[in-house]
């Protein structure tokens, strides 16, 4: 956990960068860190921060393999149970993380394969693409732990996220691109009642347009819709 932790506090960071009052010397020490290896930023329509290894491309690449996806709260996250003073309890927390986690993978499968496009394996290959996925400094606003008797709790947003990914050549291991941008849950404006299946919706949501954004990039550089 210690080297996602350190992702967190780049990520934690980075979103700062989105700030009018973001210091320079702050966006140095980001961009120094996600181009370490060789990697050279880009402009991604979608994504805040992108860098790609020079020459690179995702021609070759038919189909996808998932790593497991990890998640980190942010650290100011300090979550009571939906409409109570109670605190999460380490398996309340614990099942949170672990079900955005499969909220994420989930829906960047579903993404990937849709209208067959893209195929997720488990193997390695010449043709294989291996993506791992982070998110970081997940805040959630008024978990819902579905305790019996709860009373109703109402809020603006459902919370935020960040995204921490990159992309690999699964047989030489080699990174090909590097991303990070930071999301939050739909403001609707009004206050609306707050609960799981909210929640999971919209973390749903935020990881089904990364995930199109991802597909989109594998269709350009198939050629894919092009006349």
């Amino acid at each position: 956990m210690n080297a996602l932790h350190c992702l967190a506090g780049l990520a934690l960071l980075a979103s700062t960068l989105l700030a009018p009052a973001a210091l320079a010397a702050g966006k140095a020490d980001v961009e120094a860190a996600l181009s370490h290896d060789g990697l050279q930023k880009v402009n991604v329509k979608g994504i805040f921060l992108a860098y790609v290894r020079p020459g690179a491309s995702l021609a070759g690449y038919g189909r996808i393999k998932l790593a497991p996806v990890e998640v980190a709260f942010h650290k100011d996250w300090d979550p009571t149970r939906a409409g109570s003073r109670i605190k999460l309890s380490a398996e309340e927390r614990e099942n949170i993380r672990t079900g955005l986690a499969k909220v994420v993978y989930d829906e960047f499968a579903r993404v990937l394969q849709s209208k067959s496009s893209y195929t997720v394996v488990d193997e390695v290959g010449p043709d294989v693409l291996r993506v791992k996925v982070s998110i970081l400094n997940l805040y959630v606003n008024a978990p819902d732990t579905m305790t019996a008797g709860r009373s109703r709790t109402y809020t603006v947003s459902a919370g935020e996220m960040t995204l921490f990914a990159e992309l690999f050549d699964s047989e030489s291991g080699q990174t090909l691109a590097r991303v990070i941008d930071r999301r939050e849950a739909r403001e609707t404006g009004m206050m609306t009642l707050s609960n799981s299946v909210v929640n999971s919706s919209e973390a749903a949501a935020i990881a089904s347009s990364w995930a199109r954004i991802l597909r989109d990039a594998l269709d350009r550089a198939h050629g894919v819709g092009k006349k």
